[in-house]
């Protein structure tokens, strides 16, 4: 008897259902694409238990007939293909006819639609895609949509899902994503008893960027509109020298799908790389336009990544329209080593073969004005203080004011002098934690502040230990909050910017984590900066206390801090022995 065997149809369903529907985001994705696919201006979206026990989602939209709404339910139906060819032209967002049954297959749904041209709504409800229930009701045009108990017919996926809080947080991100690029629909997010935010419909992109991240978000800033043939580039971009040290405020959006994409975040960073600090990233809220047969849509189950037909073109637009319009803001001139069309270089793969995924961030800019000037090393021996103890290897100078460089018997050793410092002060602060003394400082005058969403569950879960740090912050109504108070080690503006920082930093962490990274964070904040001219007793001192830690070789964030150069090494290649 053979060992392969046929799966069942309701296996088959299931495990379909898994491809598409990984797990509450998922859902929740599928049916607020599909909301806007009905042109609703409005949409609501309603949860308990993170999306695990319900998810309600409920629009104005066009809404369905009861023909429809039986047939949506059923596998490869759907109202935005009909033929192969509208494969390579999906202008839609929720074109997959798998959707909604693949819902259905793993949950309990119901049901609730009115068209215009109906006088009375319908009811459906399914459990496990199989209908239980079909009547009429009456319900105003559009569509509302519950489920309930996702995977519960599916233990083995069901146990992959995280915490109530992850899940909720993966939500959160999606909604203020698509609402970011539909400015014109109300969006509203209810967990539970609490409302996470209510975004009422606006005239502008810039008017909702308010809406979800606040001013001072939005005065950093500039806006982007460039075009070039059938390509176009519209939003916003960092006002150097704004920048945070991550990459989670970059928005991507093509032919109003939200997506990540290798190639678009390449282009962003490369374009800001002579911009900004090492280590430092653009916010950016971009639309990219472009073909609808030019870019495949149909990758990934989630629709979340796409691919281009020519990559190599789309970065250059990209890379090229970033950098015009920070050169325009900051009122450079640009100067060019060969003619304008000249376009950055690209790494040299196969045009039909070459992805997005296959973008890294190893590209040159052509601009003259971006070369960097080499220094030489500042040499400025100098004996140490006689009343403190050498612990380091003796000074010999610093380079670039990035390094610190060395010597000691073995050989030449040069020091990253932010991640040095980010090392000692990491340990110190190890200490003042368990002793839990943090110096704190009272606010003269509450330090106003917006969160996001993301921020303000982030406060919510980690308040304790936040407050722990020295930092406490009372809400004052809508997104607003006030840091009343503060470790002492700050100033006013750094205070909030490393507040900022931690919400970010230990928002999605496991618990066991989030205390490194919260003290981690503060060093990072209250390190020396590369650029930054040290004395030599600085340097020495920093140095000094560098062996004096746990760990020289990486700091609290796992970047190497030393790189030596042996004797044994600069004689052979000088061929001294």
């Amino acid at each position: 008897m053979g060992i392969i065997k046929k799966l069942s149809d309701e296996v088959s369903r299931k495990i379909a259902a898994g491809e598409v529907i990984e797990r509450p985001a998922s859902v929740v994705k599928e049916l607020v694409e599909n909301s806007l696919d009905a042109r609703a201006t409005d949409i609501r979206v309603e949860l308990l238990a993170g999306g695990k026990s319900l998810i309600r989602v409920v629009d104005n939209g066009l809404g369905m007939s009861r023909e429809d709404a039986v047939l949506c339910f059923e596998s490869h139906a759907t109202s935005k293909i009909a033929s192969e060819d509208d494969l390579e032209n999906i202008s839609t967002l929720g074109f997959r006819g798998e959707a909604l049954p693949s819902i259905a297959a793993v949950s309990r749904v119901t049901l609730r639609t009115t068209s215009r041209q109906q006088k009375k709504g319908t009811l459906l409800e399914l459990e496990g895609k199989t209908m239980v229930r079909q009547e009429d009701l009456a319900f105003p045009e559009g569509t509302g949509l519950e489920i309930r108990d996702l995977f519960f017919n599916l233990p083995a996926r069901k146990k992959f899902l995280r915490s109530e809080r992850a899940e909720l947080n993966r939500i959160v991100r999606f909604m203020t994503n698509v609402a970011l690029f539909y400015p014109q629909v109300r969006f509203s997010l209810k967990h539970g008893s609490r409302k996470i935010f209510d975004y009422p419909a606006v005239r502008s992109l810039k008017e909702r960027i308010f809406q979800v991240f606040g001013k001072d978000f939005l005065e950093n800033l500039m806006e982007v509109d460039y075009s070039k043939g059938d390509l176009r580039l519209q939003g916003f971009s960092s006002r150097p020298p704004s920048a945070r040290r991550d990459r989670k405020y970059q928005f991507f959006f093509i032919n109003g799908r939200s997506v990540k994409d290798n190639t678009l975040q390449a282009a962003l960073n490369q374009a800001y790389r002579s911009f900004l600090e090492k280590d430092q990233f653009a916010q950016a809220v971009l639309f990219l336009t472009i073909p609808f047969s030019e870019v495949d849509v149909n990758v990934h189950p989630t629709k979340s990544e796409i691919r281009f037909k020519d990559t190599r073109s789309v970065f250059g637009f990209v890379y090229a329209s970033l950098e015009q319009a920070v050169l325009k803001e900051l009122g450079i001139k640009q100067v060019y080593p060969s003619p304008p069309e000249t376009q950055p270089p690209f790494p040299e793969t196969g045009a039909d073969s070459t992805s997005s995924a296959q973008v890294q961030e190893t590209y040159q800019p052509p601009l003259l004005h971006k070369i960097p000037i080499s220094h030489p090393p500042r040499y400025e021996p100098f004996s140490y203080p006689k009343d403190r103890e050498r612990v380091g290897p003796r000074i010999l100078g610093q380079y670039l004011n990035f390094y610190i460089v060395a010597e000691d018997d073995e050989g030449i050793l040069i020091v990253d002098q932010h991640n040095a410092h980010e090392r000692v002060l990491f340990e110190k602060y190890q200490e003042i934690d368990r002793s839990q003394k943090w110096p704190r400082k009272l606010a003269l005058h509450p330090l106003l502040m917006e969160l996001s969403p993301t921020q303000e569950l982030s406060l919510e879960e980690n308040r304790e230990m936040i407050e722990t740090a020295g930092f406490r912050a009372d809400a004052m109504g809508g997104q607003s909050y006030a840091l009343k108070e503060y470790p002492d080690i700050f100033k006013e503006k750094e205070a909030i910017d490393v507040f900022l920082a931690l919400l970010e930093d230990v928002g999605q962490e496991k618990i066991e984590k989030k205390k490194h990274k919260l003290l981690a964070t503060l060093a990072c904040k209250t390190a020396i900066k590369a650029g930054e001219s040290l004395s030599p007793e600085k340097m020495a001192y920093l140095v000094d206390e560098l062996f004096k830690t746990t760990n020289t070789a990486l700091c609290p964030h796992g970047r190497p801090i030393t790189l030596r150069l042996r004797r044994t090494e600069i004689e052979k290649a000088l061929r001294r022995k």
